[in-house]
Order: C-alpha cells, then structure tokens, then sequence
C-alpha cells in the first residue's frame, strides 16, 4: 500500500516561495515565517528517509545520533544567528524549547503512535538508562549556574561568565566521552535492532552514498530556511501577540524538531523503538551538553558579550521536570500508548506556562 501513502513533498514548493518573499517582499514578514515553516516540513521529511536508510546500514544506535546532529543543524543555525545580535534570552529560550520539544513532545509523540501500532513496544534498557544519565547532567548543568546566580549575592555577575565557561567545557568533555562510549567501547549497547520494521515497508534500500547525499541537501535547505525564519520571528510574535519566550520555547523549537520528529515518529510506527529514542532522547543531550556549552565559547568570539548558562527559573524548571519524566518512562524498557499521552499532557502544562508568562 505504499502508493497510497500521502506524500508532504509538494510543499517544496513553499522553499522558492519563502526566498522569494525573503529578497522581494520583505515587508511581509508573517507571510515568511509561515512559508519557511512550511517549508521545513518536506525537507525534514527527507532527512529522516536518508537517516532511516543509514540506520539499516550503521545500526539504530549511530542511526539516531546521525539524525540528532543533522537535525539540530537548525537550532544551532537560529542560535548562533540570535547570539550574533546579543538576542541572549531568545537563545536560551531556544535552547530550553528544543530540550523539552525533543525529550517531550518529539518522544511522546512516537510512543503514542507506536503504541497506538503496537500493543507494547520494548527497546534496549542499558542504552535508554545511559543516555537519561546524559540528560540529568545535562540538567545540572543548567541547575548550578541558576542556583550560584540566586545565592552567591552580588558578586554572582562578576564570576558568572567565568562559572559558565568552566561549566561549558566540563560538558564538552562528557559529551565527547558520550560519544566514544556510544560509537567505541559500547557500541553494541546502542545497535539495536533494525530488523522490526516490515518487510518491504520501507522501499528499496539506498546506498551509503545516496543517503548521506540526500540527508546533506536537505539539512542545508533546512538551515537555509532557519535563516530566513530568524529574520521574520521577532516581528511575527508582535503580530500575533506572542512573546519572543513563548515563540523561541514552543514556536521555533517544534520548527527546529521537524526532522527529529518525523524520523522518530515513523520509526516508532514501524516497532523501532531504539531508533526512536536513540533521536529523540539523543537530540536532547546534544543541544543540552553540546549546542549550549558551545555557544557559550562561540560568544566569546562572534557575540556583544560572553554568553552565560544562567537560564531563568522557569525554563531550568521545565527543563528539569522534562528529564524526570522521561526518565521514569524510558527506564524499563518497554512503552505503550498512554505514557506518550503522558509525555504529551507535561508537553502541553509547560507549553501553557511559557504562553502565560509575562514578556
């Protein structure tokens, strides 16, 4: 039945239509946020088909760390674009939003379809337990610097930017010892296990060559409309009467989550459960350990000024009920259907919180 499948890729048409918009109707700025919007989505499309095609060659496990960095290729993009204007808080709301969205949304939105497939759905234990341990750093990461910011007094400004660059290299240093544990030492931890999708269900196998190909045209289009999303969301939320918190928590980070979460939705359908939460949970610990600490030292270089990890007590506080969590539900191994509604329901409470917070 595969010719049957409803196909997203005539909304290509909306790549030309943004650019064009972009170069010769500046002005309309909301019209160019919707169109690269909406542009994102087929090309996310096609960076999880060329990521799927590689899992079956790498394994489920460099699958989804694959994805995970090209995917997040358009968080850092818009991060790095807003660091270069000294858009600090816009940054960290970014960054915050792709925490939650990945480990939230992205991650309940596969166990719900997969489990609405599949009674109940198992993945490997030992790696989903590694990668939690991740996302709990993670939230350390972003709890010390609040919790020094709050009680150190007012020599707190004076030695934060010193704390956070500190911090952001401690990170660096586990993320890279993440990856030698996941990709070296234990990669048989992270493999899992190709095999669950149905015979023929995914077409015809392409190439290594074909794949990479494919996953790198479409991640630079997709960085490309970042860029020109960038440029119109400032004026997009005054026109809607959005905060640019609530716009760079929940706006741009489900458009920066576009290609995880169609990768990691299709691949919960198909009962491949490792895959899905190697994307989902993977991409939350790249941007928290990776993107952040490295837009911290990127900011010494291409910012007004340093940047700090001092995020504020609402974004540490969603960020750190996220990990919990999803922790709680990847721990056992196994997943049905109402704990992706449980993802979902902490998805949206966040969501509301973020809406009502004043700008």
């Amino acid at each position: 039945m595969k010719h049957l499948r409803p196909s997203l890729s005539w909304l290509l048409i909306c790549v030309p239509i943004a650019v064009w918009l972009e170069y010769f109707a500046p002005e309309r700025q909301t019209m160019i946020f919707f169109f690269a919007c909406a542009a994102v989505i087929p090309l996310a499309g096609w960076m999880g088909r060329a990521t799927e095609h590689l899992a079956e060659h790498a394994g489920e496990g460099v699958g989804g760390l694959l994805n995970a960095t090209f995917g997040n290729a358009a968080e850092m993009i818009i991060a790095i674009m807003a660091l270069r204007k000294g858009l600090y808080p816009v940054v960290k709301a970014s960054l915050t939003g792709s925490i939650i969205g990945n480990i939230l949304l992205v991650l309940g939105a596969s166990v719900l379809v997969g489990g609405l497939k599949h009674k109940e759905q198992r993945f490997n234990p030992t790696a989903a337990r590694s990668q939690s341990t991740m996302l709990f750093l993670a939230a350390i990461g972003l709890i010390a610097p609040a919790a020094f910011h709050h009680i150190a007094g007012p020599k707190a400004l004076l030695l934060e930017g010193r704390l956070s660059f500190d911090i952001s290299w401690v990170l660096l240093a586990t993320y890279v010892c993440g990856l030698i544990f996941t990709l070296v030492t234990h990669k048989e931890l992270f493999s899992g296990d190709g095999g669950h999708s149905q015979p023929g269900e995914g077409g015809p196998s392409w190439s290594i060559k074909k794949a990479f190909g494919v996953l790198a045209i479409a991640t630079a289009a997709v960085a490309w409309m970042s860029e020109i999303l960038v440029g119109a969301v400032e004026e997009t939320a005054r026109s809607l009467g959005m905060t640019e918190v609530f716009i760079g928590v929940v706006v741009v980070a489900i458009i920066g989550n576009a290609a995880e979460h169609s990768t990691a939705v299709l691949a919960a359908r198909r009962n491949r459960m490792d895959l899905s939460l190697a994307i989902a949970i993977g991409s939350s610990v790249q941007i928290a350990i990776f993107v952040a600490p490295l837009l911290v030292i990127l900011s010494y270089l291409i910012a007004p000024r340093p940047m700090d990890l001092v995020f504020t007590v609402p974004e540490v506080l969603a960020v750190t009920v996220a990990v919990a969590v999803a922790t709680q539900i990847a721990s056992d191994g196994e997943s049905n259907w109402l704990e992706g509604v449980q993802l979902l329901a902490v998805y949206l409470i966040l969501g509301i919180l973020f809406f009502f917070l004043p700008g």
